[in-house]
C-alpha cells in the first residue's frame, strides 16, 4: 500500500488494523558514468514499493537526497547535513507515530545514511515512540553478492548496477561499464589512504576519478534478477517479523537493579 495513493479514510482503515510503515530513503549522487544520479533513491524505492505490494504494508514516500557530501566534487551530486538529515527523518517518522504507527524499516539503499538512521532509530526507541530499525538491502544478502560478482564494489559496482538494470533500464548506459571499471577503482584492497594507524582520507574521488568501484561489466540481466528477487524476499521477511512482534518486546528493558548473581 503506497500511501500517496489512498484516500484519507482508507489510512484510517489500515491504522485501526496494522502499525507497521516502510519507509525508503536514499540519495541524489553521482554513481560513475554509467548509472544515474537516482540510482540509491530508485533502488530504495523500487525495494519498499515491491515489498509493501507483497504484503499489503504501508510504504511511505521515498527521501531522495541523503548525506552524500564526500561526492560533492562530481557534478550533480546533492547533499544535506548529517543533523539536518537525522532531523528530518526523525520528524517524519515522528508524523508516522501520530497517526498510530508504532513499527518502521528504513529501506535504505545509501551507505552514508547507515549511521545517522541508526541514530534516528535509537533516539525514537529511547523516548519509546516508535521501534525504528534501519535495512540495507546489499548487507541482507552478502553471500548472494559475493557468489554473483568476482570484483564487486561498494558503489556503482555490479550489485547496483544490476539493481538498476532490473528496476530503470532506460537510465543505464551499459556502453560506459567499460569505462567505469577502467577509470575507477577495481582493486578495492587499494583504496583509502592510511598513516600510521589513521584513515585521511574523506572523499570519494581521493580514491576513483570517475566516482565508482568494481567492474560492472560482470552485470547480466539474471543476476540483476536474482538479485532484486532475494532482497525483496529479505524485507518482506523483516517486516512481516516486525508486525509480529508485542510492542513491549521491542522496546528499551527496565533498569538492572540488582546484581544478576
Amino acid at each position: 500500500m503506497y500511501v500517496a495513493d489512498q484516500t484519507w479514510p482508507d489510512l484510517a482503515e489500515y491504522v485501526a488494523e496494522e502499525s507497521v510503515a516502510i519507509v525508503p530513503l536514499g540519495s541524489t549522487e553521482q554513481h560513475g558514468p554509467h548509472l544515474p544520479l537516482s540510482t540509491d533513491h530508485t533502488i530504495a524505492e523500487g525495494l519498499a514499493r515491491e515489498a509493501a505490494e507483497r504484503t499489503g504494508f504501508l510504504c511511505t514516500p521515498t527521501v531522495n537526497v541523503g548525506v552524500s557530501e564526500h561526492h560533492r566534487q562530481f557534478h550533480g551530486t546533492m547533499w544535506v547535513s548529517p543533523m539536518a538529515f537525522r532531523e528530518y527523518v526523525e520528524s517524519l517518522t515522528r508524523n508516522l507515530t501520530y497517526h498510530g504507527i508504532e513499527k518502521v524499516v528504513f529501506v535504505n539503499a545509501h551507505g552514508g545514511n547507515s549511521q545517522h538512521l541508526q541514530e534516528v532509530g535509537r533516539r525514537l526507541r529511547g523516548t519509546e515512540e516508535a521501534f525504528a530499525t534501519p535495512w540495507m538491502w546489499d548487507d541482507s544478502i552478502p553471500e548472494l553478492v559475493d557468489e554473483l560478482f568476482e570484483t564487486n564494489g561498494p558503489h556503482a559496482g555490479p550489485k547496483e548496477t544490476s539493481m538498476l538494470l532490473y528496476q530503470d533500464r532506460q537510465n543505464v548506459k551499459p556502453e560506459e561499464f567499460e569505462n567505469a571499471r577502467d577509470g575507477g577503482l577495481t582493486d578495492l584492497g587499494s583504496a583509502g589512504h592510511s598513516r600510521h594507524g589513521a584513515r585521511v582520507h574523506y572523499d570519494t574521488i581521493e580514491n576513483s576519478e570517475n566516482g565508482a568501484f568494481g567492474d560492472p561489466t560482470d552485470v547480466t540481466p539474471e543476476k540483476a534478477e536474482r538479485l532484486f528477487e532475494a532482497a525483496t524476499d529479505q524485507l518482506v521477511q523483516l517486516v512481516e517479523w516486525l508486525e509480529a512482534r508485542d510492542r513491549e518486546e521491542l522496546l528499551p528493558k527496565e533498569r538492572v537493579e540488582s546484581a544478576p548473581y
